[in-house]
């Protein structure tokens, strides 16, 4: 598969957006929804506070800065890219999708509403990267919290890797 990209504007209400593959996400998620020993959307205390993503199988929760409309472009490579020199915080983990169909949305978006890409099937490497931007061209409510390109690399793995963060950004960094 060649590189394909997408950039869109989400509303990252309660200051998150979702990369999933929907179906067995959805699958999963009846399974396991009344588990209270779950954080939900993979929010732990750690996600919240060092990698600022919540990881659930298929699924990715991005924590974003604003509880507002918010600019990520998600591109899909055949190997992993060189990382963003400019982002202030970058974190990976593995996603798996089965489907290879990937769906955005928030809590703010119906996944029926959201953008769609297709990737290769089957067991992906993500990176998330913070990047340093102006506001997006959609309208804004003008809330606090800096304004980020959340920058979504993904390609195929074959191994799960886990969580790392490449680079740690500031502590304080929403709001």
């Amino acid at each position: 598969m060649a590189d394909a990209s997408l950039r869109f504007t989400i509303d990252a209400d309660h200051g998150q957006f979702y990369v999933q593959d929907l179906d067995p996400y959805d699958a999963w998620i009846a399974e396991h929804a009344t588990d209270p020993d779950l954080a939900p959307a993979g929010w732990t205390e750690e996600a919240v506070h060092l990698h600022r993503i919540g990881v659930e199988p298929h699924s990715i929760s991005v924590g974003t800065a604003r509880d507002d409309m918010v600019e990520s472009l998600i591109t899909v490579h055949t190997s992993a890219p060189t990382a963003d020199p400019t982002a202030e915080h970058i974190v990976e983990t593995d996603l798996d999708a089965p489907t290879g169909q990937l769906t955005m949305s928030s809590p703010g978006t119906d996944p029926a509403d959201g953008p769609r890409l297709t990737v290769p099937a089957g067991l992906l490497r993500v990176r998330v990267s913070y990047v340093p931007t102006g506001p997006p061209p959609a309208d804004s409510c003008g809330g606090p919290g800096d304004h980020f390109l959340y920058q979504v690399d993904v390609w195929p793995s074959d191994r799960a890797c886990g969580l790392v963060i490449v680079k740690q950004g500031p502590e304080i960094w929403a709001g």
